[in-house]
């Protein structure tokens, strides 16, 4: 699957990081980067200008990189800051602005929490209902059989069929410890399966409560396109090379 380039713009969006209950960061004046890749999501990149004074100690400098433990209060976030590590050329807005982790600092676009990485806005998520005869197999096991799947499309991944539980096998099914969360869907939980001596870990996932944007997806099951034997409509489809993917599938 091949990844966008990486480009800055400026939101339109406030913009503020809390560290606990104290307020780190409050801008107008955000910068975008959005790039995806190993270890590279979207975020917002604040004027350091914007950041409260003393809540950046610590600062450790490589080269023009530079980054900072964070301080509120009792609260303390180790290198939690930092700065792009080369503000030059096609990312020469960002000299001068500053990063914040998103696992240890909450992040608020306007008064609304925003989790895991910063939205892309050039990104859609669009839930279609449909009538595509949708069935699931593990190896030659049919595990779920529907004619009312809800079809996911997301800007660079592939279509998600999402399945109403009563079309699901769901005495295959067994509860996963992992629960993940995506800033456009909301917080998943999900299944593994066991079909006879095949077992696949977290293989299908669903949102119980997923964020008001995304409505139509509640309590619907889907699968990894890349793990199962996806047949829409009579047609085997190819499993997607995604960063989900396996190197042996069912």
């Amino acid at each position: 699957m091949e990844l966008p380039a990486p480009f800055v713009e400026p939101t339109q969006r406030r913009i503020r990081v809390r560290l606990g209950d104290e307020l780190i960061a409050d801008s107008l004046r955000a910068q975008l980067l959005v790039r995806f890749g190993p270890g590279q999501l979207p975020t917002y990149f604040i004027p350091l200008d914007d950041v409260r004074p003393g809540a950046l100690l610590d600062e450790k400098s490589t080269g023009g990189h530079r980054s900072w433990t964070v301080v509120a209060g009792r609260s303390r976030a180790e290198r939690a800051a930092w700065t792009h590590e080369d503000p030059t050329g096609d990312m020469a807005t960002l000299a001068d602005h500053v990063t914040f982790s998103w696992r240890q600092l909450a992040w608020y676009e306007e008064d609304e929490r925003v989790l895991v990485h910063a939205r892309d806005p050039h990104k859609r998520v669009d839930t279609l209902r449909s009538s595509r005869h949708v069935q699931v197999y593990v190896g030659d096991e049919l595990v779920a059989d529907s004619i009312r799947p809800l079809l996911l499309f997301e800007t660079n991944l592939p279509t998600r069929y999402y399945l109403p539980f009563a079309d699901v096998r769901t005495s295959l099914l067994e509860a996963s410890d992992l629960v993940t969360s995506c800033p456009y869907k909301g917080q998943a939980r999900y299944w593994s399966l066991r079909v006879g001596d095949s077992f696949l870990p977290a293989v299908a996932w669903s949102y119980p409560d997923p964020i008001t944007e995304c409505p139509k997806i509640r309590d619907l099951l889907c699968f990894f396109n890349e793990r199962v034997r996806l047949v829409v409509d009579g047609v085997t489809l190819e499993p997607p090379d995604t960063p989900w993917s396996v190197a042996s599938r069912a």
